[in-house]
């Protein structure tokens, strides 16, 4: 342990300290000596010890990574979890039925029997980390390939992996940052027994719907509620009815006293991906090839969906989170478009990437870095159409379940076929588990429609090198899939899930070669995983310089980026309530706040993305908010702090000073979307849910104050 200590400390007196109180996304273990002076001069009391603690309990073991995607913590001594409604949606989705619609109408359990386990769900406790970057770095040369290169270097993880995981108790994971200029690993524990506690009504939690969605002033009650069980010894289990609450190492308590502006504020999460090292060339690519078609590519699949999902309470359970989800990065790509236009992201890069390039070319620099810009402006040069052209196709493969899927069934089944007895009962399940994750609330007209407005969407658009198949049938039907995607519906054995089902148990891998669906799939799949043999070279080279760039980059402290960019493991924020400019459409006193009566102002009777529960509306007109309201009377909903922050932090917890929970962060405003590239201190902001919003939903709304008695509250 002392080494590791040591280690870590070297580590920390490397870096320099100067930066931007409020931008970046913090390692916890770099906290004491990078960040701590500056919280304590913004409010915060806590040490770092509190806050980041290998051998004692700490902030960081309340939080969580929930199912992969975005972040939860404990509230109380009971396992219980806070997370977004977002985050939740797929399993609150999952558990409901067109009699149960918990998506529609709310759900909170009496007590623990009634709490309900989705399928498959899982959180993730961050226990430690380490720098293994000398280690891992000494395995690599100047003289290998990128392939070589990372041959090497993951076989160096697998051993750091193993010598971590204490025979399978952990997982471990080993990852880059600074563009493969350092390494470190993380160890988790996960727990699968995870179980839907409560969840407001989607009225209250989805309020605003798309049209809201990345824009302030908000009205969202975006908040859920889950459990993590353990077996009797607190250990990770699978689910039984045995196993009993996880009494977690650290929970976090609750503050009712509120915020105000300039209060310090500090999220822990799991940011998903930024990209603030990203060349200018990058930039241009995505604002003007790439992210167009994903924009276009997702409101072609959204309107094809939301037909049927309009007729029918069940398709659109079934399609919930799908639909919410192409949704979401439509609108943030769009928004990403317009800010890095508007604020030209690209031509500050490329400045920066000019300077670079004139330090990069003296004599004692240029060996190693003097080609390093001239070789990624060629990269992207080069694969300019083709970002275009693959965003068009994965939409394809994102939107329809029979673009993707029948290829995949049809290898599995026919490899499956040749096997003899023992081995077809092996992979018998896992077959039979594909087929139920393709067909999962699968609905045969609305596939058919969004397959075939991809298709022709694909074809008429894309350019570049199309797929080969699909380039041939757009010839021979101008462009129209309606009558192919018809034909190969009714002829094929993946159309639906009983077909699938019939085909795995008399399998007959010659019928493949004439089946429509599973022809279009192969190609499509394999058009999407192909990269041309002079893409792979220039690819080789990009990555290479990339590196270098950012080596450079660093080396020359032409770029004062201290943090790595984010890439779903657990970092620190901190920076403080802070307001955006007044707002006339926000009733609030100062525009970082609304108001339950600014919410009830939006209310329109039976809008899908505006209505309200008549109770709601009848708790607002009588002001009874009980303890939750703020001094000033009023009911608070969200709040504005400056928190840096991007996707996978969904469902962080907000902290005051004394590490108390204020809020839930679940959004960002969309004149800051630029920020997953380049930090604007003056437009960045994060919109959190308020927690006496929260409290308020589950003890004066929905009754539950069962739930609220085991939480630990600070008046």
């Amino acid at each position: 342990m002392k080494k590791i200590i040591l280690s870590l400390i070297t580590a920390i007196l490397l870096v320099p300290t100067t930066v931007k109180a409020d931008e970046g996304m913090w390692f916890l273990m770099f906290i004491e000596r990078l960040n701590h002076r500056d919280m304590q001069k913004m409010g915060l009391q806590l040490t770092s010890e509190e806050i980041y603690s290998i051998n004692h309990s700490s902030i960081k073991d309340a939080i969580v990574q929930f199912n992969g995607g975005c972040t939860a913590e404990i509230i109380s001594n009971q396992g219980l979890v806070l997370t977004n409604h977002h985050c939740g949606y797929d399993a609150i989705a999952e558990v409901s039925t067109p009699k149960d619609n918990y998506l529609r109408d709310g759900f909170w359990a009496k007590d623990k029997k009634a709490e309900i386990k989705p399928n498959s769900l899982y959180v993730r406790f961050f226990v430690r980390m380490d720098d293994v970057s000398k280690r891992i770095l000494s395995k690599v040369t100047d003289s290998m390939s990128e392939a070589e290169r990372e041959k090497a270097i993951n076989q160096e993880i697998a051993k750091i992996q193993k010598e971590n995981d204490e025979g399978g108790k952990y997982t471990v994971s080993v990852r880059p940052f600074f563009q493969g200029n350092e390494y470190y690993y993380f160890v988790y524990q996960d727990y699968k027994d995870v179980r839907l506690v409560g969840t407001p009504p989607e009225s209250i939690g989805k309020f605003g719907g798309d049209t809201d969605n990345w824009e302030w002033p908000r009205h969202t009650g975006d908040f859920s509620m889950f459990r993590v069980y353990a077996d009797k010894d607190g250990n990770p289990a699978e689910y039984s009815t045995e196993n009993v609450p996880l009494k977690p190492k650290h929970h976090l308590p609750i503050s009712l006293k509120g915020v105000q502006e300039n209060d310090f504020a500090m999220i822990l999460g799991y940011p998903g991906r930024t990209n603030r090292w990203m060349p200018a060339g990058g930039i241009e690519q995505n604002v003007k090839f790439a992210y167009p078609a994903w924009v276009e590519g997702s409101k072609t699949g959204m309107d094809a969906m939301k037909v049927h999902m309009d007729k029918s309470d069940q398709v659109r359970l079934n399609y919930a989170s799908k639909y919410a989800s192409v949704a979401n990065y439509w609108k943030n790509r769009q928004g990403m478009i317009d800010a890095l236009t508007k604020f030209k992201t690209a031509d500050t890069k490329q400045k920066e990437e000019a300077e670079f390039n004139k330090w990069a070319n003296k004599a004692e620099n240029k060996q190693k870095y003097g080609a390093v810009v001239e070789t990624i402006n060629k990269y992207y040069k080069a694969t300019n159409e083709k970002s275009r052209h693959d965003n068009y196709l994965i939409s394809i493969l994102r939107n329809s379940s029979l673009a993707g899927g029948p290829a995949s069934l049809g290898n599995g089944i026919a490899a499956y076929a040749k096997e003899n007895d023992a081995k077809k009962a092996e992979m018998l399940p896992r077959l039979q588990a594909a087929i139920e994750g393709v067909y999962e609330g699968f609905y045969l007209p609305l596939e058919r429609d969004v397959l075939i407005a991809e298709l022709n969407l694909y074809a008429a658009k894309a350019g570049y090198k199309l797929d080969p198949f699909v380039e041939g049938l757009a010839k021979e039907n101008n462009n129209n899939f309606t009558k192919f995607v018809d034909e190969a519906i009714a002829e094929s054995v993946f159309a639906t899930k009983e077909k699938a089902e019939a085909f795995l148990k008399n399998p007959n891998p010659d019928a493949l070669k004439n089946d429509k669906l599973y022809l279009l799939s192969s190609s499509i799949l394999a058009t999407y995983r192909s990269k041309p043999e002079e893409v792979a070279k220039l690819e080789n080279d990009y990555q290479k310089s990339f590196r270098l760039l950012v080596e450079g980059l660093r080396e020359s402290k032409l770029n004062k980026i201290k943090y790595p960019d984010a890439n779903s493991t657990l970092r620190l924020t901190y920076g403080k309530v802070r307001s955006l400019p007044a707002d006339k459409r926000n009733d609030a006193k100062i525009n970082n706040y609304t108001t339950l009566q600014g919410t009830i102002k939006k209310y329109k009777p039976n809008d899908q993305e505006f209505d309200l529960p008549k109770k709601l509306i009848e708790l607002n007109e009588k002001k009874d908010f009980g303890q939750y309201a703020d001094k000033k009377g009023y009911m608070p909903v969200n709040f504005l702090t400056d928190n840096d922050i991007t996707g996978g932090n969904s469902g962080s917890p907000v902290l005051n000073g004394k590490g108390e929970l204020i809020g839930v962060a679940f959004d960002g405003n969309i004149e800051a979307m630029a920020g997953d590239v380049i930090f604007d201190s003056k437009l960045q902001r994060t919109i959190n849910v308020d927690i006496r919003y929260v409290l308020f939903i589950i003890d004066k709304y929905a009754g539950a104050k069962h739930i609220i008695d085991e939480m630990t509250i600070a008046k």
